[in-house]
C-alpha cells in the first residue's frame, strides 16, 4: 500500500487490539460502495500540483542506479524529514496541551485516516496501553474501510466524506474529545469528512498533513503541516511523508502522556508488565527509582499488583498497597508529587 491520495485504503483494527473503535464503525466502512463519491458530482482535482504528488528529478535515474545508490538516495531524501517536523513543533506543542487537558478530563484522542495514514494512527493507538497502562478507549483509531483494511486494501473507502462523518459519529464524540485526522495529501474526503463531524459534536480537531494549505488542514482547529516535499518515489507517501507523520504521531501521544503524569524523569513507570522482559524492565524501574535491591523491588512490584508508581510509593514511604494507591491519587497520579509527600 503506498499513499492516502486516490489509492484504495483500509480500516479499524480487530477489536482485540488498542486501537478499538465501536463496531458500527467497522459496519459502515465495509459499506462504502452504498455512499456517493465526490467523483459522483464533481470535477476530478488535479492531484499533479501537490507536492507529495511531485517528481523529484534529483532521483529520476533512480532504476539505473545500483543497490546501493537507491538506498543512499533514499536516505538522503529522509535527511529532509527531521527538519520539516522541526518546523511544525509550535503548532504541535499547542495541540499536545490541548489534548492533555482533554485526556485528563477524561477524554479521548481519536485518530481518523486511510491507507498508510490511517495504518500509522492505528500503530500509534495500539502502543499506547503497554506503553502507558492507558485504557483502551483514551487513544483510538479509525481507518476507512473497516478492519480488513489493516492489511488489505478496500477499494474507494478513503473517497467518502460521508463514510468518514458516520465513523466518527459511531464513536459519539463530544467536547472532551480530540479527533486528529491525518492526510499525506491534505485532501483525502473520508478524513474531511470525520473532520466535519467531529467539529460539529464539538469535539476539538486536529490534522496531520504534507502538503501546504490544505482542506484537511483548513477543517481543523489545530493543523500540523510537516510540508517534505516529493517523494524518491515519486507519489509514495510511505516514504518521506509517512516517516514525518510517524514522528509526529509518536511526539503526540507521547508529549501527551509526559503532560498527564504517565512519566516520572524520562521512565516509562506506567508500562504495562505483560511478559518477563517488561518485568524486567518494571523491576529495574523500581530499583532505579528507589535505590532498593533486586529482591527488594521484585517483592514490592508483585504487591503493588505489577505497578511501578505503587511500588515506589510503597518502598520510599514504608506503606502498603492501599496507602500508596491513595498517596499517588492525592498526588494527581504524578509519581514525583507522591514520592515527596507520601
Amino acid at each position: 500500500m503506498s499513499n492516502d491520495q486516490g489509492a484504495p485504503t483500509g480500516a479499524v483494527p480487530n477489536p482485540s487490539t488498542t486501537a478499538q473503535c465501536a463496531p458500527a464503525t467497522a459496519a459502515t466502512s465495509q459499506g462504502a460502495a452504498t455512499h456517493g463519491t465526490p467523483a459522483d458530482s464533481a470535477p476530478a482535482e488535479d492531484l499533479s500540483q501537490l507536492a507529495t504528488e511531485s517528481r523529484d528529478e534529483r532521483f529520476s535515474d533512480l532504476d539505473t542506479r545500483s543497490t546501493l545508490g537507491v538506498l543512499e538516495a533514499m536516505n538522503d531524501a529522509e535527511a529532509q524529514v527531521p527538519r520539516a517536523v522541526a518546523s511544525a513543533l509550535p503548532a504541535l506543542a499547542a495541540l499536545v496541551d490541548a489534548t492533555a487537558e482533554r485526556i485528563e478530563a477524561g477524554g479521548r484522542l481519536i485518530y481518523v485516516g486511510a491507507g498508510t495514514s490511517g495504518r500509522l494512527g492505528v500503530l500509534d493507538a495500539a502502543e499506547c496501553p503497554p506503553t502507558f497502562h492507558t485504557d483502551p478507549s483514551t487513544v483510538q483509531a479509525v481507518m476507512a474501510g473497516g478492519r480488513g483494511a489493516m492489511f488489505e486494501a478496500v477499494e474507494g473507502a478513503e473517497d467518502d466524506p460521508d463514510l468518514g462523518a458516520t465513523d466518527v459519529r459511531a464513536l459519539g464524540p463530544g467536547p472532551r474529545d480530540v479527533v486528529v485526522g491525518i492526510a499525506a495529501s491534505g485532501r483525502t474526503p473520508y478524513v474531511l469528512g470525520a473532520l466535519t463531524a467531529a467539529r460539529e459534536a464539538g469535539a476539538l480537531t486536529g490534522s496531520v498533513t504534507c502538503n501546504p494549505g490544505s482542506p484537511v488542514a483548513a477543517a481543523a482547529d489545530h493543523p500540523i503541516e510537516v510540508v517534505v516535499g516529493p517523494e524518491v518515489l515519486t507519489g509514495s507517501t510511505r516514504l518521506k511523508a509517512g516517516s514525518a507523520t510517524k514522528q509526529v504521531l509518536n511526539m503526540l501521544s507521547t508529549a501527551v502522556m509526559v503532560r498527564t503524569g504517565k512519566v516520572y524523569g524520562n521512565l516509562m513507570v506506567d508500562v504495562s508488565v505483560t511478559n518477563a522482559k517488561l518485568r524486567d524492565r518494571a523491576e529495574r524501574l523500581v530499583r532505579t527509582i528507589t535505590g532498593a535491591d533486586a529482591e527488594q523491588a521484585a517483592r514490592a512490584l508483585t504487591a503493588s499488583g505489577d505497578r511501578v508508581k505503587v511500588a515506589a510509593v510503597m518502598l520510599r514511604h514504608g506503606l502498603d498497597r492501599a496507602a500508596a494507591e491513595a498517596a499517588l491519587e492525592r498526588a494527581g497520579n504524578r509519581l514525583g508529587r507522591a514520592l515527596e509527600r507520601g
